[in-house]
C-alpha cells in the first residue's frame, strides 16, 4: 500500500494528530459547565449561557470565512497584533504548522458551550444535601467541586469521553475542505478529504469504500478498548 498509495499514511498521521488534539480539548466543556454552575446570579448565568451557546448555530462556512479574514496578511486581526508586538506578518492560514491549531480552537469556540449543556444537566442532579454537608465540614468551593461535584457527574463525563474517542478517524470534511488550500495540504489532507479526492474526483469507488470500512472498524475497536479501560478503572462504561 505504501508504494501504490504513498499519501495514505501521511494522511492517517494528519487525521490522528487533529483528532487527538481535538480530544485533548474535551475537558473544556466540563470546565465551562462547572464554572457556569458556580455562578450565583441567575441573570448573569443566563447571559453566559447565551453567549457560549450562540457560536454553535453559526454556519461552518461563516466560521471558516471568519478565520480567513482574521488571519489575512495585510489587515487580519492576528497579523495586526503581531505587527504591534514587533513581529513579522505572515499568512497564517497557509502555514501547515498552524492548521491544526486553527481547526481545533475555532471548533472549541464554536461548540464548547453547546457541549457543556449535557454536563449542566448532570450538575443539576447533584444532591444539594451533599454540597451543604461539605460546606458544614469546612470545604471551600474547589474542594466541593473536586470531592462532591465531579464524582457525581463522573459517569456522564466518562460516557461522553468514550463516545468522543469513537470519532478518532472521523475528522469532519466540510470544515477541513473550506480551510484547505494548496499551501497547507501537507497538514490539511485527512481521510475525509482523501476519500473525496480518490472517490469523487478520481473515480476509485472501491478504494474509497475500503477506506470508509477501515475508518469504521478502527473507530469501533477504539470504542471497545476505551470502554474496557473505563470499566476497569472507574466501573463506568457504555455496556
Amino acid at each position: 500500500m505504501r508504494n501504490r498509495y504513498p499519501d495514505f499514511w501521511p494522511i492517517i498521521r494528519n487525521t490522528l494528530s487533529i483528532s487527538l488534539y481535538s480530544l485533548a480539548t474535551f475537558p473544556c466543556a466540563v470546565i465551562l459547565a462547572l464554572m457556569i454552575n458556580e455562578v450565583r446570579s441567575d441573570k448573569y448565568k443566563r447571559y453566559v449561557q447565551m453567549v457560549s451557546y450562540a457560536p454553535h448555530f453559526v454556519s461552518t462556512v461563516i466560521v471558516c470565512s471568519m478565520l480567513i479574514i482574521f488571519t489575512q496578511y495585510s489587515n487580519g486581526i492576528f497579523n495586526n497584533v503581531r505587527a504591534r508586538l514587533g513581529m513579522e506578518r505572515m499568512d497564517i492560514i497557509t502555514v501547515p504548522g498552524y492548521f491544526a491549531d486553527l481547526y481545533v480552537w475555532s471548533g472549541v469556540w464554536q461548540n464548547v458551550g453547546w457541549n457543556a449543556i449535557i454536563y449542566l444537566a448532570a450538575l443539576s442532579g447533584v444532591s444539594s444535601e451533599l454540597i451543604e454537608a461539605a460546606r458544614i465540614d469546612g470545604a471551600n468551593r474547589l474542594q466541593i467541586i473536586g470531592h462532591v461535584t465531579l464524582p457525581c457527574i463522573l459517569p456522564t463525563v466518562i460516557t461522553m469521553l468514550i463516545l468522543n474517542t469513537g470519532n478518532v478517524l472521523s475528522v469532519g470534511f466540510e470544515k477541513v475542505f473550506l480551510m484547505q488550500n494548496s499551501l497547507n495540504l501537507e497538514a490539511s489532507r485527512v481521510l475525509s478529504t482523501y476519500v473525496y479526492e480518490i472517490g469523487i474526483e478520481g473515480g476509485q469507488i472501491s478504494y474509497s469504500s475500503a477506506i470508509g470500512l477501515f475508518n469504521n472498524v478502527v473507530n469501533i475497536l477504539i470504542i471497545v478498548l476505551v470502554n474496557a479501560l473505563a470499566k476497569k478503572t472507574t466501573s463506568v462504561g457504555l455496556w
